[in-house]
């Protein structure tokens, strides 16, 4: 059995990657667990999820708190903000469908942009919640 979190990843990446419209921001194959050292940008990536058996005598529940990146090489960030409404449209709410579990809830919480000094890249870090059980 695949774990929860692996389920909901994947789920995630099949709706993100079924986005027409995501497609055309982004390009084809351009969503990653890492980020490439030579990355073709914009890119999606997942990036930290911490999963938390939150069960209850009533059944067995899993919380995760999953960071998706968004990184653009754009001189602005309007390319990123195009991007990160795009993802948020595509998983705020929605009832993905999940292998060997069920998605109770997935909830966008913050996003938070920055420019990385280092490459000159923008970032921006969407932060989610999402609730599992067993199916």
């Amino acid at each position: 059995m695949s774990s929860p979190e692996n389920a909901l990843l994947a789920a995630i990446h099949a709706a993100l990657s079924g986005d027409g419209e995501l497609t055309g921001l982004i390009g084809a194959d351009a969503i990653f667990d890492r980020l490439l050292s030579r990355p073709r940008l914009p890119a999606i990536v997942f990036g930290e999820c911490v999963t938390t058996d939150v069960s209850t005598v009533d059944g067995k529940l899993f919380e995760h708190a999953l960071t998706i990146e968004i990184w653009s090489e754009a001189h602005g960030r309007k390319a990123l903000q195009q991007i990160e409404a795009r993802v948020r449209a595509s998983l705020d709410d929605q009832a993905l469908s999940l292998s060997g579990a069920t998605l109770v809830n997935l909830a966008h919480r913050s996003t938070r942009v920055k420019r990385v000094t280092r490459t000159g890249y923008f970032l921006a870090e969407m932060r989610f919640r999402a609730v599992t059980e067993p199916a």
